[in-house]
């Protein structure tokens, strides 16, 4: 019967309505709507101005739903974690890009490893120290009283 699914299914693509989406989130139509204008979950619209849930807006619901009924948290507080997931995934994936950037120079690169002290820079074999700092011309030098 798993025949009759497509193997690629899009959780991002807005396929099912309010009433379809109510039901599989286990909620009220209305109760969708309300998150619609409170911002917490907003669905695509179709051309003639209908709601539009994909998969992943049903999943949000269901946290949603988890998050307010079993956890006690109330609307304001839901949107807040959402936010604070929203910014934690965006994160992630810059982590993620960067550390894949590192690696593409590490393997260009050679893998050459960077040692730095507190007067001196070390560059595989190579040790560099660099002079010390002069104060700019015309300013005194403050003691510590040592």
């Amino acid at each position: 019967m798993s025949d009759a699914l497509p193997a690629n299914l899009d959780i991002e693509s807005p396929l099912f309505t309010v009433s379809v989406a109510a039901r599989l989130a286990d909620m009220h139509p209305q109760t969708l709507r309300g998150y619609d204008r409170l911002g917490l979950v907003v669905p695509s619209r179709s051309k003639g101005r209908g709601r539009r849930y994909s998969l992943r807006d049903i999943a949000k619901l269901r946290h949603i739903q988890h998050l307010s009924q079993d956890e006690g948290i109330n609307l304001e507080g839901v949107r807040r974690i959402l936010s604070l997931e929203t910014e934690i995934d965006e994160a992630n994936r810059q982590i993620d890009r960067l550390l894949g950037v590192l690696a593409g120079r590490e393997e260009r690169s050679g893998g050459r490893t960077f040692t730095v002290g507190r007067d001196s820079v070390h560059l595989g074999r190579t040790l560099r120290v660099r002079p010390p700092r002069a104060l700019p011309p015309g300013t005194r030098a403050l003691t510590t009283g040592e």
